[in-house]
């Protein structure tokens, strides 16, 4: 029989991702030690947790704004205040659930069939698949690895160049994920000056913001620097700094006068955050949640010491340092498929990293690399690295 389907083409040609590829095949397995997420390997901490368990024991268990309690929003303007320096009027920020709900969330209020969305890569595949649901093209613009300086740089020219009259947003992560590559202050204003001119909305995802390596509060923020009417919409996320990646609470921060649209698209999307958890991230803005960051971004501090150790004794490994963010972007000379080389690695090995292919359009320029999370445990790192070393010696 023939039929019609009234399903969306981009939507029949979404496939997971690269990373749901090689984690499929060995997830929940207790032999396979786990890099490949973006989590640290830390419980929630019991504050937070005994914060939610009370909220539950009081009952909240009923509707709520949706765009968050009133005491989670003010703890977040407060958040700002101390980490950037900003002051955020409540009518801007806006807690629909999860940080990948506010990036679809912006994306929507931004993009429609035949837009482009600009993004910097390589990048959290979630990112380029959002765009995609949303009917706009994603327009891939990636940093360039220079080897000589020890860094990725971004070539601003090409990130302008990439615009055109269809291009309706800017995604930029930094600190980046999963290179750990970081905007300056000055690169953040003349990409605001650049799309105040045009019209360009800046998608900001700054979910690794305190989790920097150079003794600041944070990194650059567009907080800093955009007025309340700018169409800046920062993405942040309760999931990494406070190690609550299973909770789904993140926050958007947006133009203000798109607050009743907010409020609608919240309604739509999710009905808002779940009431009782809520009450876990309240707990999370506290000072014993500022102490728990500290303690989090120790663990990373040595385990990025833990990966330049390691590879400091590799022949074919190499990365750029990160300056935040909890990932090492390894290049490995003579990997040429790195899809297959992590599915095989689960099996064989019983280890588990993420594929650099998965971080792309497919172009195959991030093939030769591999994403590993060092926000573990430091032995237990160094054991897995031990395993992906030996791995890597059978290309």
């Amino acid at each position: 029989m023939n039929r019609k389907s009234p399903i969306r083409p981009v939507i029949r040609e979404l496939e997971p991702s690269g990373i749901s590829k090689v984690t499929a095949l060995g997830l929940g397995n207790p032999d396979v030690l786990p890099l490949w997420f973006g989590e640290t390997d830390l419980v929630t901490p019991p504050f937070i947790r005994q914060a939610a368990i009370q909220a539950l024991e009081d009952g909240r268990t009923f509707y709520t704004n949706a765009r968050g309690i009133q005491p989670l929003r003010e703890a977040i303007r407060d958040f700002h205040k101390r980490t950037v320096g900003a002051d955020i009027a409540l009518e801007r920020i806006t807690v629909p659930g999860g940080a990948m709900l506010a990036v679809v969330t912006a994306l929507q209020m931004c993009c429609e069939g035949g837009d482009n969305v600009v993004i910097v890569s390589p990048i959290w595949p979630n990112i380029f698949q959002a765009t995609r649901v949303v009917g706009a093209e994603p327009r891939l613009v990636r940093l360039e690895e220079d080897w000589n300086a020890g860094r990725w740089r971004l070539d601003l020219n090409r990130l302008f160049d990439a615009c055109d009259t269809r291009t309706k947003a800017m995604f930029l992560a930094s600190p980046g994920n999963p290179t750990g590559w970081m905007l300056t202050a000055d690169e953040q204003k003349q990409i605001l000056d650049f799309c105040r001119a045009r019209g360009i909305a800046i998608l900001a995802d700054e979910v690794y913001g305190t989790l920097i390596y150079d003794g600041a509060a944070h990194a650059p923020s567009f907080l800093s620097i955009a007025d309340e009417e700018d169409a800046v919409f920062a993405i942040n996320s309760f999931s990494k700094p406070w190690a609550m990646t299973g909770w789904r609470i993140g926050w958007l921060t947006h133009p203000k006068s798109v607050e009743g649209a907010a409020a609608a698209m919240a309604q739509c999307n999710n009905t808002g955050s779940t009431h009782f958890a809520q009450y876990g991230a309240l707990a999370a803005l506290s000072p014993e949640g500022d102490a728990f960051r500290a303690l989090l971004l120790d663990r990373c501090r040595q385990g990025r010491d833990v990966v330049q150790a390691w590879i400091k004794q590799q022949n074919r490994v190499r990365w750029f340092q990160p300056d935040g963010a909890f990932y090492g972007f390894l290049h490995v000379d003579g990997l040429k498929d790195s899809l297959g080389f992590c599915q095989r690695m689960v099996k064989d090995d019983k280890v588990g990293v993420s594929p650099g292919w998965a971080f792309s359009l497919g172009d195959g320029r991030d093939d030769s690399y591999l994403r590993i999370c060092f926000a573990q445990d430091p032995a237990r790192l160094a054991q897995a690295l031990e395993r992906l070393e030996g791995a890597i010696r059978k290309l």
